[in-house]
């Protein structure tokens, strides 16, 4: 989880990188990634929600 200060809750090429980055590396450890939120000014983002995880 983290927020993105401009407030918007999309998230960036770098967020989905990142989190597709942490569930590869952690699976092999036997660690579920859950999701991913970002929160802004008017709302949050779930990458579960979005199906990006």
């Amino acid at each position: 989880m983290h927020n993105h200060p401009s407030g918007d809750p999309t998230p960036s090429q770098a967020d989905i990188q990142m989190t597709k980055a942490i569930v590869d590396i952690a699976k092999p450890l036997g660690i579920a990634v859950h999701d991913h939120i970002i929160v802004g000014k008017n709302g949050h983002t779930s990458f579960k929600g979005m199906r990006l995880i």
